[in-house]
């Protein structure tokens, strides 16, 4: 049976030094920023602790360690095998999205999103050079039909967040086959963001972009580590292509974004996607039980939020309108509750009244930030 995984005490959490542990005074539970509060997986610790102990923290190389480590981890999670010599590494996702773009996008060109969406998405589209056009999910799926629409008019390129960060959503292999088809016919290429891959929780299965049939001619998928094992601060992912035509897009990436990939996030990400099976099996019984424990505390405690529990990663998208519109009950949980959680209105108009909640932590920390909010009156 698959153990669940610890977390430190709070007291000893609160000696981090990231972000999620500095930015709010300390009284405030933060439940914000998407890290996680489990310690490292074993092999990751291993590999880290080895190469600082002999003073290997030196510039990144690339080689073929990192296309042959996720290669061999999409094939025994998702049954999935990419071609290992089409994974190249970039410092992290949102580098690895905007230099595609870069690639793919003229001044002022359209790149469709699907809001509400990662708060990054609106910000890459004109680092890029291009010009954001929403086309919101239907509810918590992508609408297909506004996304034809869209495609008609011939953007340079869609980003796809598979699965959907604030909500969750595992798209389906039906649902992403439609998309490809949209793509092909309308020649719109797809960066397909798959951070949260490795996160898919019990009753959904994750179809990565590129196992859909006819995919490989129009997408290409950036990867990482980073969020299942917590190894953001390291800089490490990947783009994955799937033929010619594609691989040509990723050649012409300058150098440097390859070389400015971190060491330890490449030696990091190597291990986990090599020997973190079993650590990530408990991380996802672990979650799927605070999942289950939100689900309770709210439906007790706040049944004036609402929403719908997520097929993925560790963060709740809660409909929190009852305590006011746009940032308002983002506002309130802090300085009502002392509880830190992402205003809606970051990942678009849509999230208007909506929070977003990190629940990776332990039973006691939850337990404590749902009582807390529970304070705040409707």
């Amino acid at each position: 049976m698959t153990t669940e995984l610890t977390v430190p005490a709070l007291a000893e959490l609160r000696l981090r030094r990231s972000i999620k542990w500095r930015r709010f005074p300390g009284d405030v539970l933060p439940l914000f920023v998407a890290e996680t509060d489990y310690l490292p997986a074993p092999p990751v610790a291993a590999v880290l602790s080895e190469a600082v102990s002999r003073g290997d923290i030196g510039y990144s190389t690339p080689g073929p360690e990192l296309g042959k480590a996720f290669a061999g981890f999409a094939g025994r999670q998702w049954g999935w095998e990419p071609d290992p010599s089409q994974v190249t590494q970039v410092t992290d996702v949102g580098v690895g999205v905007v230099e595609l773009l870069r690639r793919l996008v003229r001044p002022g060109d359209p790149v469709v999103i699907s809001p509400p969406v990662y708060p990054p998405f609106f910000d890459w589209v004109p680092e890029a050079g291009g010009r954001v056009v929403e086309v919101p999910l239907a509810g918590t799926k992508l609408d297909l039909a506004a996304l034809e629409a869209a495609f008609a008019a011939h953007p340079a390129a869609y980003i796809l967040c598979n699965p959907h960060n604030p909500v969750g959503r595992v798209h389906t292999a039906d649902e992403l086959s439609e998309l490809v088809r949209l793509a092909r016919l309308y020649h719109v290429p797809i960066i397909s963001d798959e951070i949260h891959g490795a996160l898919v929780l019990p009753g959904a299965t994750f179809t990565p972009l590129l196992s859909v049939p006819g995919a490989a001619e129009v997408a290409l998928a950036v990867v990482s580590a980073s969020k299942a094992f917590n190894l953001a601060g390291l800089k490490c992912a990947a783009i994955v292509s799937a033929s010619p035509s594609m691989a040509r897009v990723v050649d012409g990436l300058a150098v440097e974004v390859t070389e400015r990939t971190g060491h330890l996030g490449v030696l990091a990400a190597v291990a986990a996607f090599t020997e973190g099976d079993a650590w990530l099996s408990s991380l996802i019984t672990t979650l799927a039980a605070r999942r289950d424990q939100l689900s309770s505390l709210l439906a007790t405690q706040l049944p004036a939020l609402r929403w719908v529990p997520p097929e993925a990663t560790y963060l709740a998208w809660l409909d929190a309108s009852a305590l006011g519109r746009d940032a308002e009950p983002c506002d309130r949980f802090l300085t009502e509750a002392r509880v830190a959680v992402e205003p809606g209105t970051r990942f678009g108009a849509a999230g208007s009244g909506f929070i977003r909640l990190n629940f990776a932590t332990s039973p006691e920390i939850l337990t404590e930030a749902v009582a807390r909010m529970s304070t705040v009156s409707t």
